[in-house]
């Protein structure tokens, strides 16, 4: 169910927005309801001033976020597990600072 949802409501189109992500069949990326509702701006407010959207395209748009944050994951520990050997092991060769 999440994918279809994603795959019903959310659109990458290099034609539409420079292919970010938008609400299919408009030109409201995803960002913009990310940021609006980052800043405490209600689901009400949001749907009335953007009559084209309903609570599902609210929905699919954090979804997408989750999705896209959880596959961030794997490359944070990546890093993190870099280093720490950069730190502890004594055969990886450091920079030099001055």
């Amino acid at each position: 169910m999440f994918q279809d949802n994603l795959s019903k409501r959310i659109e990458i189109n290099p034609k539409i927005m420079f292919g970010k992500p938008v609400i299919k069949g408009t030109r409201i990326p995803v960002e913009i309801i990310l940021r609006k509702l980052s800043q405490n701006i209600s689901i009400d407010k949001i749907l009335q001033d953007y009559p084209h959207l309903t609570s599902k395209d609210i929905q699919a748009a954090l979804e997408y976020a989750a999705e896209s944050v959880h596959g961030e994951e794997v490359h944070l520990l990546r890093a993190v597990k870099w280093i720490m050997k950069f730190l502890i092991d004594e055969s990886v060769e450091k920079p030099i600072v001055d």
